[in-house]
């Protein structure tokens, strides 16, 4: 492999077709043959491409890959791929010694006639680096966020090209990830997930790949599961009841554990929350470090997300520094389905900070309207008031006057609510008091922990954990 050089779109596939060890086939179906066609226009195609098709009809689709319930959707995408590079094999035995073969696939829904959908779908390459030798994979899932479904199919053959090369041509995670929206306005997609799997990308973390993409503005979160695999949102939250607390958990304390409990405890009691159609979520936002004036360190996201998944937690990243931009983008996947949002107190002080709503026709009511939507409602846990052993609860909140009848409003009409029963034992414990007290070697922050983020922060020194050696 070689270094990655800024390349047009057609040059990347003419030095691909000029490549006399690159040869393989392309599958799409629903968006056209976009990603081939590039192929084709730039010449000596026939060094590159040994078959393209499109199985545009469900029947003919179902009797080349199998029968499916979904046909966008990374099974399909996964059978597609299967069946392509398994002809490449069987059918070219002879140029299998000298030639790394490749089978290219995507499954696309653009914009239909009336635009009452959202243009999306799966794009994968399996591709060999050395020939003979094992497969490697990337899939991603694209959101086409362009208004003509012309301009979703255009932006979706300068993807597929893109992927193709980097695949072949990248070995810097940055670059490759980057490279995925050269030639293009990046504001026209948002890849939403991303994964790569392989003899020769055995060291990448599919997670840190992720949240590159949500650093570089490509994706709005990354998702990922209790076991640490990383997620396509739309697919694994669609319809489902959503219970999300935010935090920065560094580390995860006794106060965020149960402040997830207490309002699991009553949001499964919502009318239409059946427990089986729960997922929780703990969200971390990528703006944190950037508001205190540091550089984004994504390790010590993943130290966080390591740590939230030993308890049992999926684990999102986001780029909203709002919630009501957090809750408009979620609803989407969840349709009639509820959203819980769990928040300390003070947090509830910003939501209610109209500051945050000056770029907005309609300032707070606007934002309150998507926030507060026809499913959505606010667990407030309490908090200690500041410099002062008193609890800060829900009923003793403080804003405005002109702002107490809307505050009522919420409440009375169950948008708002406080979460019952708290461990006040608890409560004094703030986690950016335990992080310095980790810094500073003071063995009191285990008793502040779940004894698995305990044992796991000392086994792998995380947040510059030394042992407590370093008390004169």
């Amino acid at each position: 492999m070689h270094e990655l050089r800024k390349l047009t779109t057609k040059e990347k596939a003419l030095e691909l077709n000029l490549n006399e060890r690159i040869y393989g086939s392309f599958a799409e179906i629903g968006g056209g043959q976009e990603v081939a066609s590039w192929f084709f226009r730039a010449g000596s195609a026939s060094g590159t491409i040994a078959k393209t098709m499109s199985a545009y009809d469900m029947k003919f689709s179902d009797a080349i890959y199998g029968a499916s319930t979904r046909y966008v959707s990374e099974e399909r995408l996964i059978t597609m791929l299967n069946k392509e590079y398994g002809l490449l094999e069987k059918r070219l035995t002879e140029k299998a010694r000298l030639t790394r073969f490749f089978a290219f696939a995507n499954t696309i829904e653009t914009l239909n006639y009336d635009k009452s959908n959202q243009g999306h779908g799966w794009i994968g390459v399996r591709f060999q680096l050395t020939p003979m030798g094992e497969f490697n994979e990337c899939i991603i899932h694209v959101r086409l966020n362009d208004s003509n479904a012309l301009w979703q199919q255009e932006a979706l053959g300068l993807i597929g090209v893109n992927l193709i090369y980097a695949c072949f041509y990248t070995e810097d995670s940055e670059d490759l990830i980057n490279s995925l929206v050269d030639n293009m306005d990046k504001d026209r997609v948002e890849i939403d997930m991303f994964r790569i799997t392989g003899p020769n990308f055995r060291h990448v973390d599919n997670r840190l790949m992720s949240l590159l993409l949500v650093k570089n503005g490509m994706s709005k979160l990354a998702m990922f599961d209790q076991n640490g695999k990383v997620k396509q949102p739309s697919e694994t939250l669609y319809k489902k009841n959503l219970l999300i607390l935010r935090g920065r958990f560094r580390p995860v304390t006794y106060v965020n554990v149960d402040m997830l409990i207490s309002g699991y405890r009553q949001f499964k009691n919502e009318p239409g929350v059946k427990t089986e159609n729960i997922i929780t979520l703990a969200e971390l936002n990528i703006h944190d470090l950037i508001s205190e004036g540091h550089t984004i360190n994504l390790e010590e996201y993943l130290q966080t997300a390591d740590l939230l998944n030993a308890l049992g937690q999926n684990v999102i990243i986001s780029s909203f520094k709002e919630y009501y931009r957090l809750v408009d983008y979620m609803a989407q996947f969840t349709r009639s389905s509820k959203i819980g949002i769990i928040l300390g107190i003070y947090n509830l002080h910003n939501i209610f900070d109209e500051s945050y709503y000056k770029d907005l026709y309609g300032r707070i009511l606007e934002a309150f309207g998507l926030l507060f939507g026809k499913n959505i409602k606010i667990y407030v846990y309490p908090s200690k008031r500041r410099n002062s052993d008193e609890i800060y609860h829900l009923k003793d909140f403080e804003i405005p006057e002109n702002q107490q009848p809307l505050l009522e409003y919420l409440i009375k009409n169950n948008k708002i609510a406080e979460t019952k029963e708290p461990k006040l034992e608890h409560i004094h414990i703030i986690s950016d008091h335990v992080l310095e007290m980790i810094k500073e070697g003071d063995s009191e922050w285990e008793k502040m922990v779940p004894s698995k983020v305990a044992n796991m922060v000392k086994m792998k020194n995380l947040f510059n954990y030394k042992g407590n050696n370093q008390i004169a």
